[in-house]
């Protein structure tokens, strides 16, 4: 058995709440993939970071996985980058849609943060020194261990059943030749395709209401981006289960 962890961004009680349902199911040694977006929209991404980078510093046996909120905010601390290539509309990772201030506020003060109106939204050109700036003062505050974790996610996690990834795979193409901006951002045409990929795809990125099983794949995305509760998952071979207070909750096709 193996356990995962949907989407956190940024909400610390949550994500302690899940390891608790985790540790009372499976014990405190059980294996966790974490299916990535620790970053933005909640309050307290520098929790999240720290409980995530301490748990695999003391060798708890987790497997974290990177996020595209997660490579905004790395990309953003190694080199200012507010824009990814892939985002079609052309939004940055300081829109209120997504929540990179929000993750900002965190490790400056607010009260030095731009407002929203004053931050480079939809393009960066022209806002060069409040971006600057902010990047400055970012990796001043930044610890490195949230550094170093940001830089250390990997982009996939690999079983005899499963294979874990932040969003989804390009159907049709082998693991190994997978493109990192599909994994970390794909939507269509993975979520419509119902094929088999030969294991049991456990994603995140996509959010619903609540966690769901395809047969194909397993989506634990069940909304923390925008309030809605983590979810925490057991899995066996093609078989999952959230957890609850209350127990295992199976997940069915």
């Amino acid at each position: 058995m193996i356990y995962a962890v949907g989407d956190i961004h940024g909400h610390l009680a949550q994500l302690d709440r899940a390891l608790a349902l985790i540790e009372a199911d499976g014990g405190p040694d059980a294996p966790i993939v974490f299916l990535g977006d620790y970053a933005d929209r909640g309050p307290d991404v520098p929790g999240v970071l720290d409980r995530l980078s301490k748990g695999v510093a003391d060798g708890r046996p987790w497997i974290c996985l990177m996020g595209n909120h997660d490579r905004f905010f790395r990309d953003f601390l190694d080199h200012g980058t507010l824009t990814d290539g892939v985002l079609r509309s052309g939004i940055t990772w300081l829109h209120r849609n997504m929540g990179g201030r929000e993750t900002l506020a965190g490790y400056l003060d607010p009260r030095d943060l731009p407002s929203y109106d004053a931050l480079p939204t939809d393009n960066p050109v022209g806002h060069s020194d409040i971006v600057v700036a902010l990047a400055s003062a970012a990796r001043a505050a930044v610890p490195d261990a949230h550094r170093r974790f940001l830089s250390g996610l990997r982009t996939h996690h690999e079983t005899d059943d499963q294979i874990f990834v932040h969003a989804g795979l390009r159907p049709g193409i082998s693991l190994e030749h997978q493109a990192e901006d599909d994994l970390v951002w794909i939507r269509q045409p993975f979520l419509d395709d119902p094929r088999d990929h030969g294991r049991l795809v456990v994603h995140g990125h996509t959010a619903l209401p609540a966690a769901r099983h395809y047969g194909n794949r397993l989506n634990l995305d069940s909304g923390a981006g925008y309030g809605d509760p983590i979810t925490a998952a057991v899995i066996r071979g093609r078989d999952a289960w959230a957890l609850s207070g209350g127990g295992r909750i199976r997940l069915t096709p």
